[in-house]
C-alpha cells in the first residue's frame, strides 16, 4: 500500500505547474517553463521518497498548451532525457504516479468539438507518462462527465467514446466515481461494457451512491483491475465540518482515516489524499499507516 498526494508540494519553494498566458506562448518561453517544471518535479518526488510518500499525483500543466494547435514545438524530443530520468527515478524508488486532467476533459459531451479537444489532452497525458517509461500502472483518472438530461444515453457516450481511443490513452485511463452525476455503481456498468479499470472514490461514494458500503464497493471495484494495472488507486478525504456537503477537509480527520484503514483492511489499495494542505496531511497519514502490514 502506498500513501499520496496531489500535484503540489506546500513544504518546497518551487511548483512543477507554472504557466503562462496563450497570447505570450513562444517556443523559448515554453523550453524555459518546462525545464523548469521538471526540475521542480524531481525535488517534489525526492522529498517524497525521503518522507515515505511513494504515490504522487503529477499536475496536468507540466507542459504548458502542449494539446494546444499552438504548440508545435517537439518537446517529447527536446525533454527525452529529463523525461526518461525523472521515470528512472520514479521506478528505482518503487513510487507509484497518477494523473488527473481537469474538469473540461469530458468524454460524453454532446459536443463533437469538446470530444475532440479532450481526446487530444488525454493523448498528452499519455505520451507524458510513456516519455517517463512508466510502465502502465501509472494511471490517467477522469470522471465519467456530464449527464446532460440523460444519464444512460451519457453513459452510452462515453463508452462509445472510450471504445474509440488509442490503445496509449486506453491503457492508462480509470474511471471514477464522483459526488453528484455517477456513482460507483454506474461505473461497473462501464466497466462490464469496456473493461476499464474503476477507482474508487470513497468520499465521493458517501455523497452519492446506490446504496453500496464502502467495504463491497471497494471489494466490487478493486475487482476491475487487472494485474497490469497495479493494485487499484483510491482517492480518500472526509467532510469538511465548517463547509457544503462534498467539501474536501482541510487537514486529515485522524480518526476516521483510521476507520477507513480498517474497513480497506482486507483490500490491497494505494491511497491518494485528496486533502487540501497536501504533504502534511500525507505525512500523518504514513504515519498512522505504519502499523498497517500493507503499508510499503
Amino acid at each position: 500500500m502506498k500513501i499520496g498526494y496531489p500535484c503540489i508540494n506546500r513544504s518546497l519553494e518551487c511548483s512543477s505547474g507554472r504557466t503562462f498566458r496563450l497570447a505570450s506562448y513562444s517556443d523559448e518561453r515554453l523550453i524555459t517553463t518546462v525545464a523548469g517544471n521538471l526540475t521542480c518535479l524531481k525535488r517534489i518526488l525526492e522529498w517524497n521518497c525521503e518522507n515515505k510518500i511513494r504515490f504522487f499525483r503529477i499536475t496536468s500543466d507540466i507542459i504548458p498548451f502542449a494539446s494546444h494547435p499552438v504548440c508545435t514545438f517537439p518537446w517529447k524530443i527536446h525533454f527525452h532525457d529529463e523525461l526518461e530520468g525523472i521515470g528512472h527515478f520514479i521506478r528505482e524508488s518503487g513510487m507509484r504516479i497518477s494523473m488527473h486532467p481537469d474538469q473540461f476533459i469530458i468524454l460524453n459531451s454532446p459536443d463533437e468539438k469538446v470530444v475532440s479537444r479532450s481526446i487530444d489532452e488525454l493523448m498528452y497525458h499519455a505520451e507524458l507518462l510513456d516519455g517517463m517509461n512508466l510502465d502502465r500502472t501509472a494511471k490517467i483518472q477522469l470522471h465519467v462527465g456530464g449527464v446532460y438530461g440523460e444519464a444512460e444515453q451519457s453513459i452510452a457516450r462515453f463508452i462509445r467514446t472510450y471504445k474509440s481511443l488509442d490503445p496509449s490513452v486506453q491503457n492508462r485511463l480509470v474511471v471514477e466515481n464522483d459526488d453528484q452525476r455517477f456513482t460507483a455503481a454506474d461505473c461497473l456498468k462501464i466497466h462490464e461494457e469496456t473493461g476499464i479499470p474503476i477507482l474508487f472514490d470513497v468520499f465521493h461514494h458517501t455523497c452519492k451512491n446506490s446504496g453500496e458500503d464502502t467495504g463491497e464497493m471497494l471489494k466490487m471495484t478493486g475487482k476491475t483491475w487487472s494485474q497490469s494495472d497495479g493494485i487499484p488507486m483510491t482517492d480518500y478525504s472526509s467532510q469538511h465540518p465548517e463547509k457544503r456537503a462534498g467539501s474536501h477537509t482541510e487537514h486529515i480527520d485522524p480518526d476516521d482515516f483510521r476507520n477507513f484503514l480498517r474497513v480497506s483492511s482486507p483490500f490491497d489499495i494505494d491511497i491518494m489524499l485528496e486533502i487540501k494542505d497536501k504533504e502534511k496531511s500525507a505525512i500523518e497519514a504514513v504515519a498512522i499507516a505504519g502499523s498497517d502490514p500493507r503499508f510499503s
